[in-house]
């Protein structure tokens, strides 16, 4: 079947060239970013803002989600001083708020938290000023390896459903419940943490299942929530069932609100990490 044709709403153009100031400094100190190997399409707007959501870890995932573009291969060797290097470019681009994930490693025996740790301690050691966001794995639902990245006292930590239960074949290794009991396991280890997490839409989700998984996000005592357009990254990848409309989006933050989640992001181009600053200022 060929793939559904995008809307005039989903236009956005990727402008290479004005990416060279961040990519210069991403290759001179060995970094990643989500932006690249999930090739946002908001990569553009964030890079000319001199914004990134870092990526550590590596860029080789061990899971196999039919939805991602980063890598699939046999993981190598963590980079040593990337905390540091992560600390440099938060300082050097004079972020007030930075986002902080990794692929999945379930090769490492904690998953990577201790990594997550030491790159907030990092970060905090040279730009103590700056609000540090973890996007987090699920860790195999290992408690310890959870305490450690919660003990380093982020400001957000984000854990992303992704989509609805009955969709999560779509999510090879990944656990539905598992994955809401990281976020309430986390509020129970530092119960005035902020937690946060994301789902993508037009996977072939019902508006009754979307509203069922706000329900038990609220439960587990999540209060932030970003709501966007799932984009099939290739043809080889999960196709896109549904192109949601704006004004849909916008229905689903008014409902998410009502609700009781604190502050939600919801329209086609929203991601993790777009317009991560929003979700704090919305507290003061």
């Amino acid at each position: 079947m060929d793939p559904i044709r995008k809307p005039a709403w989903l236009q956005k153009k990727i402008i290479p060239a004005a990416h060279a100031e961040m990519e210069g400094l991403l290759k001179e100190l060995r970094l990643n970013t989500v932006c690249q190997q999930a090739r946002c399409p908001n990569i553009t707007e964030c890079f000319g803002k001199r914004q990134a959501t870092f990526l550590i870890l590596g860029r080789i995932c061990t899971r196999l989600c039919s939805f991602c573009s980063v890598s699939k291969e046999t993981p190598l060797p963590l980079q040593p001083g990337e905390a540091v290097s992560v600390a440099e470019a938060v300082k050097r681009l004079g972020l007030s708020h930075v986002v902080i994930t990794s692929p999945t490693r379930d090769d490492l025996a904690d998953g990577g938290a201790s990594i997550y740790a030491e790159t907030v301690a990092a970060i905090r050691s040279v730009s103590p000023g700056t609000k540090v966001e973890l996007l987090i794995p699920d860790f195999r639902g290992e408690l310890a390896a959870l305490a450690a990245v919660v003990e380093s006292a982020p400001d957000i930590l984000g854990h992303n459903l992704e989509t609805v239960p009955r969709l999560y074949s779509i999510r090879s290794g990944a656990d539905y419940r598992r994955s809401l009991d990281l976020l309430a396991q986390a509020r129970r280890m530092a119960p005035g943490l902020n937690t946060k997490s994301g789902l993508m839409l037009g996977l072939g989700e019902e508006e009754a299942e979307l509203f069922a998984v706000m329900e038990d996000l609220l439960k587990a005592g999540c209060g932030y929530l970003s709501l966007g357009q799932y984009l099939a990254p290739s043809r080889m990848h999960y196709p896109v069932q549904r192109y949601v409309e704006p004004e849909l989006f916008e229905r689903y933050k008014e409902r998410a609100l009502a609700m009781g989640f604190e502050h939600v992001e919801s329209a086609p181009y929203v991601r993790s990490s777009y317009h991560a600053e929003n979700y704090l200022e919305s507290r003061q």
